[in-house]
């Protein structure tokens, strides 16, 4: 990873907190830093930006304004000390929202989402090709069980339990864990959320419709929230 970044804030103590916590990790590198809009726009036509620390609420032109001015913005982090901007940020595909002030902590996490951001448009200009070698480890009754990801179907969530279908067992492996917290280890291989209730394997597919999508001899929903991401993951309207 190396990426180009600009901070856009108003206020030089959120510029200087940014620059530090971008001093904390390999291969981010600030090219400028601006105190308005018209600064960055300066910036984004001399200079190739990879990610841009965008501030919201700045005198002349609101960051989310700003953000629509431009035909190929770079990615974008919103940085505000206001909740009320929250939704109009993610509305623009912002990768996320940092509420201030900023703690590393959160900082990272950030990061982490772009890095993943990165690795999603990474494989989608290649063939997918399945890693067989890929692994987690679950634990249940009381020992640690090894799961092949190539050899999942689905996860379905039951309150504070997730149950794993895979292609080697007859009954699923109930697992005493978080839905979220699995989507997170499986960012990295080819699995969709189709449903607050499920996450599926995209090569495990055998066909689809608006509302279900088929895995072996099982009809899964789909969640009306979900369905555009499914359609750009299937390269397809539902």
């Amino acid at each position: 990873m190396n990426l180009k970044c600009l901070l856009v804030d108003d206020e030089p103590p959120a510029l200087e907190v940014l620059e530090s916590h971008i001093g904390n990790v390999d291969g981010l590198e600030v090219i400028a830093k601006c105190h308005n809009a018209i600064q960055a726009f300066s910036v984004l036509q001399e200079k190739n930006i990879d990610l841009m620390f965008l501030d919201i609420k700045m005198p002349k032109l609101l960051g989310t304004d700003f953000l629509r001015t431009l035909r190929n913005p770079p990615k974008v982090i919103f940085t505000t000390a206001y909740r009320d901007y929250a939704v109009e940020g993610f509305e623009l595909d912002a990768v996320d929202y940092l509420m201030k002030p900023i703690s590393l902590e959160r900082f990272l996490k950030a990061i982490a989402k772009v890095t993943k951001v990165e690795s999603n448009l990474s494989s989608e200009e290649k063939k997918y090709q399945p890693n067989k070698d890929a692994f987690l480890y679950f634990r249940v009754d009381r020992k640690m069980v090894k799961v092949l990801t190539e050899d999942i179907l689905y996860i379905e969530s039951l309150k504070d339990y997730i149950k794993i279908f895979t292609t080697n067992d007859s009954k699923p492996l109930v697992v005493k864990q978080s839905m979220n917290a699995l989507e997170e280890m499986l960012s990295e291989t080819n699995f969709l959320r189709i449903h607050r209730s499920f996450i599926v394997s995209l090569s495990k597919i055998k066909a689809f419709t608006a509302n279900h999508i088929t895995i072996g001899s099982e009809e899964l929903p789909i969640g009306r929230l979900y369905s555009h991401q499914i359609s750009k993951a299937l390269k397809t309207q539902i």
